[in-house]
């Protein structure tokens, strides 16, 4: 991310962009466990991201942007399938067995992967004593998490949940690693061309999913009921086409460490919709759970907030030091 990108982005694009992923975002959780109701998770993820990556490049096509690119292109298939198919399709997959609310609070360990995957930002990050006690008090937030929820899925003899909670932190890292993959290794120039690409890539991979799991047999699109449609069309529009987007050119603009802080915004959103519309309920356990996840990721983001504030400073005194020296050596040659 080059410091130019930083400062071509306008800030009212970047609080809308933010205030998008964190709010909308939070709210897929709820509309997922709808959507799910009735139709099949891989079949779920095939439609929705084939149709909103389909949309969004016949949208480029219209705006004349360069579609087919294979240096382009590669990147975003990669990082397409670890974010959209391993790392969402982890989210819909699990939401059969688990509460939304719940999924979310386990997807909020996100940022901790994101300092543990970020190899280029490992001596920033793992030198700095805020960083290090982040990723501990995460780690002790997570065990806080799955300790009780494990219990009960051992305890009541339900495997499909145990799986769902070790799928999640799989989802979780493969989220973290695609979105990194993105940042670093994506040529185009156009956010919105990748974003296309990335969402058709996992649609794509979502159908021979669909097949291993056998949904296409069961699945009766007549009994599909309109609370489903609807929860389906607002994936679609609003997490995919706005949410998504907005959150591959926050990537483009913004450190990823600042970027990943959606994933302890989304949780309360997650939280509150689950207890408003769902009759869901959070355990005190896992309340703490997550308030220490909250607490981790605030420091880690704090240390990454004192990093970039120092190295801002040192950049300037050189610049200004530059500046003395080549003033001073053209008043020699004068």
């Amino acid at each position: 991310m080059s410091i130019d990108a930083k400062r071509s982005a306008s800030p009212l694009m970047v609080v809308i962009a933010f205030a998008t992923v964190y709010l909308v975002w939070g709210s897929t959780y709820f509309f997922i466990q709808r959507a799910i109701e009735h139709i099949p998770p891989f079949i779920l993820g095939a439609i929705r991201f084939i149709i909103a990556g389909g949309l969004l490049l016949g949208y480029c096509a219209i705006k004349g942007e360069k579609l087919f690119n294979w240096s382009h292109i590669k990147p975003a298939l990669v990082s397409g399938f670890l974010m959209l198919f391993i790392g969402n399709g982890a989210v819909i997959w699990a939401e059969q067995s688990l509460a939304s609310s719940l999924v979310a609070v386990l997807v909020s360990s996100a940022p901790i992967w994101f300092v543990v995957l970020d190899k280029p930002k490992w001596k920033e990050n793992l030198t700095s004593r805020n960083t290090i006690i982040g990723l501990i008090v995460g780690f002790i937030g997570v065990i806080l998490l799955f300790s009780e929820q494990t219990s009960k899925a051992l305890g009541a003899g339900n495997g499909h949940q145990v799986i769902g909670l070790i799928v999640l932190i799989i989802g979780a890292m493969s989220w973290a690693g695609g979105s990194l993959y993105s940042k670093y290794k994506s040529k185009s120039n156009s956010a919105t061309v990748n974003t296309a690409w990335q969402m058709l890539a996992a649609g794509i991979a979502f159908i021979p999913g669909s097949f291993l799991n056998n949904e296409w047999s069961s699945f009766d699109i007549h009994s599909v009921t309109a609370s489903s449609w609807f929860s389906l069309f607002y994936l679609i529009t609003m997490g995919s086409l706005a949410g998504f987007s907005a959150y591959v050119w926050l990537l483009q603009v913004r450190s990823a460490t600042q970027v990943s802080t959606y994933a302890y915004v989304n949780p309360v959103v997650a939280v509150l919709l689950g207890v408003i519309f769902a009759g869901e309920q959070m355990t005190f356990l896992q309340i703490a759970g997550l308030a220490v996840i909250l607490l981790s990721v605030l420091l880690i983001n704090l240390a990454k907030y004192r990093q970039e504030k120092k190295a801002a400073a040192n950049s300037a005194a050189s610049s200004i030091k530059n500046n003395i020296i080549s003033a001073d050596r053209q008043k020699a040659l004068v």
